[in-house]
């Protein structure tokens, strides 16, 4: 019970990393907050979480729009009275594999960042913001990306997680001596709803798209959510209570050619 009584809200819970981490972070006793811009995916990660007897409850949430993320927090502190972790997860993709950095348009970049970026940056400053209220430290967790580090994948999504990347490292210093620690993931090739077609929300995988995206790392094989969150979890507990700043790749040996 590694996370036994904390309060964590998690971004795009609805699915894929953020769906597995309030699975897995209830069933280490957390109080879980799952946040999604789309209410029945949010809503069904809820009945994952109680129906294995853990406590979760859906809210609404644009994280492009800080607003919604300050609401966030502050629901999270209504029901459950403080917050403990802030997981900022919440992402979206390119347009469409392959586009190239000047086909882009600026609605895509604007979006790229909007949810991306600054999705974090909200996520971030409000989770500050209540630490400093309760005066006892904290814990942010954000889903980064191997794109942020380096070339790999479209350009504007690219910039949009190296921003994370910074984001994540220069948060961290500037907080340290707060008792508030800061750390990201780094995926590489995931296989969740992330760049997918709504229509094909949740579907099986083929064994063509299980092996097309495994083959882009050494290991072979594409990282599950599930052991996204299982580092997620490592970042989010005491486990790690001297580690801050740090990006753990979690990308099949993709970092390390």
């Amino acid at each position: 019970m590694l996370l036994q009584d904390k309060v964590c809200v998690i971004t795009g819970a609805g699915s894929g990393v953020g769906r597995s981490s309030a699975e897995l972070f209830a069933a280490q006793g957390a109080r879980v907050v799952v946040a999604d811009v789309r209410d029945e995916w949010a809503q069904g990660t809820v009945d994952l979480v109680t129906n294995a007897g853990g406590v979760a409850i859906a809210a609404h949430c644009d994280v492009s729009n800080e607003s919604d993320v300050e609401a966030l927090v502050a629901l999270a502190v209504s029901e459950f009275g403080r917050l403990d972790v802030m997981h900022n997860n919440a992402g979206v993709s390119t347009p469409k594999p392959g586009l190239s950095f000047v086909d882009h348009t600026a609605d895509d970049w604007q979006r790229l960042l909007g949810i991306n970026l600054m999705g974090m940056v909200h996520g971030c400053k409000h989770a500050v913001l209540q630490f400093r209220r309760q005066e006892g430290g904290g814990v942010i967790v954000n889903t980064c990306s191997v794109a942020g580090m380096v070339g790999f994948g479209g350009v504007p999504y690219g910039v949009s997680k190296a921003g994370g990347v910074l984001l994540t490292k220069s948060l961290a210093i500037e907080v340290a001596k707060e008792g508030i620690r800061v750390n990201g993931i780094a995926p590489a090739t995931l296989l969740t709803n992330f760049g997918r077609d709504e229509s094909q929300a949740f579907a099986e995988r083929t064994q063509e798209e299980i092996d097309l995206w495994g083959s882009f790392v050494p290991t072979g094989r594409a990282t599950s959510p599930e052991e996204c969150a299982q580092a997620l979890l490592f970042l989010a507990s005491d486990m790690s209570s001297n580690t801050t700043g740090a990006i753990i790749p979690v990308d099949g040996g993709y970092l390390a050619r």
